[in-house]
């Protein structure tokens, strides 16, 4: 059985990632994939796309169907409120890391 905590990690994780990428230009899941496999993520449409839609419904992310070659692919786009996300848990991400990393400790 896979460790719980790791899963919601790698969940989140992804997420970051998806923001991230998705603030500098439009990105689709095919790509998604490639990229989350070249950090080391075993992830699958399976896991991706449920993630996507989930950033959709909570206003992260926009799509934009566009016919490449014959075919429907969907781009997804950073909204103001996944910026303003992103820039908030890269904040929460630093002072974690520095904490971690025996940088500044919390109740200091």
């Amino acid at each position: 059985m896979e460790n719980q905590l790791r899963k919601r990690l790698q969940t989140g994780f992804i997420s970051l990632h998806i923001l991230h990428h998705a603030q500098k230009d439009p990105v689709y899941g095919g790509w998604l994939l490639e990229e989350l496999h070249e950090h080391g993520y075993n992830s699958s449409p399976g896991t991706l796309y449920p993630i996507l839609h989930g950033m959709l419904k909570e206003g992260l992310l926009t799509v934009e169907p566009i016919n490449v070659d014959g075919k429907i692919r969907k781009y997804y786009s950073i909204t103001e409120n996944g910026r303003n996300e992103l820039n908030l848990a890269l904040s929460f991400l630093d002072e974690l890391v520095d904490e971690i990393k025996g940088g500044k400790r919390h109740d200091e």
